[in-house]
């Protein structure tokens, strides 16, 4: 594994194809990791829910560790890219750029968000 504390997305997509190729075996078809993705964000969901939000905390789940929960999900959502050949690093900077565009002025004019 690495000891860098930082990367970039493009790092991450390379390091988590290195890891499948070592010690996976192979990619899961597409469709397994969406089903997996699903349950991953379920998990993260049910943290949340219960340490923040109005649901109590099962004594089973106050252990669990949010940040490893979301590793999970970001971990599936690369090897979903690589599978697929998305570049992850270029679709987020597309998509800030499109948010910024179509967005720029909407939350700042939103009465809810201001006070």
């Amino acid at each position: 594994m690495t000891e860098k504390t930082q990367l970039s997305l493009t790092e991450a997509q390379q390091l988590v194809d290195n890891w499948i190729k070592e010690h996976g075996v192979r990619y899961f078809n597409e469709l397994t990791n969406m089903a997996i993705l699903t349950e991953e964000v379920g998990e993260v969901a049910r943290i949340i829910a219960r340490r923040y939000g109005e649901q109590s905390e099962k004594e089973s789940d106050k252990n669990k560790d949010l940040g490893d929960e979301m590793a999970d999900v970001l971990f599936v959502l690369l090897c979903l890219a690589n599978q697929t050949g998305v570049n992850l690093e270029e679709a987020l900077i597309n998509n800030l750029n499109k948010k910024t565009n179509r967005d720029k002025d909407r939350h700042k004019n939103n009465k809810k968000l201001v006070s």
